[in-house]
């Protein structure tokens, strides 16, 4: 199972069809090279060091993205719950 399956199809969703063919090569690559599912969402969220041959533009596009995830995740409200609360 992917890590977080959001974060590279949510990358996807917003920058694919701005990248430039090369990108869509390198961003094929970064998805479909690594064995492991892991190590992508490792690299992006800089968990772990990005080997050299996958430290390119797209994976900076994809570190940036996850960095303004994980931000407005933070920002989220938080639950209302107390709002159901019964009157005391």
């Amino acid at each position: 199972a992917h890590p977080d399956p959001s974060l590279s199809s949510l990358f996807a969703k917003e920058n694919l069809a701005r990248m430039s063919e090369e990108q869509l090569n390198r961003y094929d690559r970064l998805i479909n090279e690594p064995s492991n599912d892991w190590d992508i969402y490792y690299w992006a969220t800089e968990a772990k060091p990005t080997p050299a041959e996958f430290d390119t533009d797209v994976m900076a596009m994809l570190r940036e993205f996850a960095k303004n995830r994980n931000r407005e995740q933070r920002l989220r409200q938080p639950d209302l719950e107390y709002l159901f609360e019964a009157p005391r």
